[in-house]
């Protein structure tokens, strides 16, 4: 059965899926992590050489793996047409079929999300389709944002949007019902809008109910409602695509420097050094009872790599990481999936050594939801702000709550009211403790943060707008 010779290695961290794909003793890799080992290890355990690494277009918010592992196998990289790069690569014809074992690849060129994005189309020995590699072009529920390469391009995102619709339309949908549909990213990616927890599913049913594929839209319906409501996307995705389509260092490079013990003698003297930014990855709550003065925090635990991403503006940042032990390569590897490959080294021993030793630690004051809840209610003037996206808070905040998303936190960190106690929250508690690691890094301490899932502020009595239209002006 071909759906057995087909492994889709899912990372969670950045809501993104690779594809291993073997048959009579070669292999395929589509859309490779940064890291080479998953690939490398499979092909050495089944006995397969791989021969084609395919990319369906400039990954944005990731660092490809395309390069290293070209060296590192021999495999030739595969871009669809219009993929201009510094490295050698085969720049497939809309339409041209590359064979491995006894199957085969169709490259379907379906500009949209971006000008080279193409579409894989697997097909038997037979010549049958059997499955779609469709990248950033078509997810589960959704299809990719228009609006990422247009700096580049000089082409608006109603532009892309209208070359989506004609992609989905004239490459997509008049294949087979019965082709089985593999993304590049699921819920959680910053390149699409709403996509499904769902990583793959027939084209059949994806007719039915994605709604980019409506048979009756119009493409003026399509790019208006592709384009409505879009945010920025992070500041690290153009970078990344710039690494992708010019070049990076050696992940093995990167990794070595990155695992080098440091003393809490070396720590303290990093701490004054105004290039280097501690970044401390360890749980939200161990965080908030203490930490190195100055860190920023991004937990393992969470969205990491975007968030990374999304809040370290230079690629080139030096980063010593407080991490918790056995963890430390981790977090070097999950940094240069996006880019960051300048890491100096990691805490030896972790926090504890630190604070062990009697050097200087902050905390965070942290209420839980009841705790806050409690006192609100007593003390309902007492300024709130609400760190979620902006599509979150308008669906549902507390009554009297400011939004000021953490995605957009250096823009208004310097405008932040210090002047009375200021009252964190998210959906859980890992974007607040972000967002109270900045602001006591940037020097605001009249903080508090509050760790909870944020439907049990409704539960707990605190007033609740559950619609935009119903919470006035708050």
């Amino acid at each position: 059965m071909i759906d057995k010779q087909i492994e889709q290695i899912y990372t969670n961290c950045l809501a993104q899926g690779s594809y291993f794909i073997e048959s009579d003793g070669e292999a395929i890799v589509i859309d490779p992590l940064r890291e080479t080992f998953p690939y490398l290890n499979r092909a050495a355990e089944r006995g397969v050489k791989i021969k084609y690494i395919f990319e369906t277009h400039f990954h944005a918010d990731f660092v490809s793996g395309h390069l290293d592992l070209a060296k590192q196998t021999g495999a030739s990289i595969v871009y669809g047409p219009n993929a201009e790069t510094a490295f050698e690569k085969i720049s497939a014809k809309d339409g041209e079929v590359f064979t491995f074992g006894k199957l085969s690849i169709k490259v379907l060129h379906t500009p949209g999300h971006t000008p080279e994005s193409s579409t894989f189309l697997l097909l038997d020995e037979a010549g049958k389709e059997v499955s779609i590699f469709t990248g950033d072009t078509l997810f589960i529920g959704d299809v990719g944002r228009p609006d990422l390469a247009q700096k580049a391009t000089n082409l608006t995102k109603e532009d892309l949007a209208g070359w989506m619709f004609d992609s989905l339309r004239n490459k997509i949908m008049p294949l087979p019902d019965h082709v089985i549909v593999y993304p590049a990213h699921g819920a959680g990616s910053a390149c699409g809008k709403n996509m499904s927890s769902e990583t793959f599913d027939t084209l059949g049913n994806q007719k039915k109910t994605n709604y980019a594929l409506r048979a009756d839209m119009t493409k003026e319906e399509f790019i208006k409602e592709l384009t409505d409501g879009l945010m920025a996307p992070p500041q690290y995705f153009s970078k990344n695509a710039k690494l992708n389509k010019q070049g990076y260092g050696a992940i093995d490079q990167v990794m070595e420097t990155g695992l080098r013990a440091l003393s809490i003698e070396e720590i303290t003297a990093y701490q004054n050094q105004e290039d280097i930014l501690l970044l401390d990855v360890r749980d939200k709550l161990d965080f908030a009872k203490g930490f190195i003065p100055g860190a920023m925090f991004v937990g393992l635990d969470g969205s990491f790599a975007p968030w990374v991403g999304a809040l370290i503006e230079d690629l080139n940042q030096k980063i010593v990481v407080i991490a918790p032990v056995g963890r430390e390569e981790e977090t070097v590897r999950r940094l240069a999936r996006v880019g960051y490959d300048n890491t100096v080294g990691y805490l030896e021993g972790g926090f504890e050594v630190w604070a062990n030793a009697g050097k200087p630690t902050h905390k965070i004051e942290t209420l839980d939801i009841t705790s806050f809840s409690d006192f609100y209610k007593a003390n309902p003037a007492v300024p709130v702000v609400d760190i979620r996206k902006p599509g979150e808070f308008e669906s549902s905040h507390i009554t009297a709550s400011v939004n000021k998303p953490l995605d957009f936190i250096h823009q208004w960190i310097a405008d932040f009211d210090d002047s009375q106690k200021t009252y964190l929250h998210c959906r859980s508690g890992y974007r607040s403790t972000v967002a109270s690691s900045l602001l006591m890094k940037n020097g605001n301490t009249n903080i508090v943060n509050i760790v909870g899932l944020y439907d049990d502020f409704k539960a707990s009595g605190v007033e609740v707008c559950e619609a935009e239209a119903a919470c006035g002006a708050g």
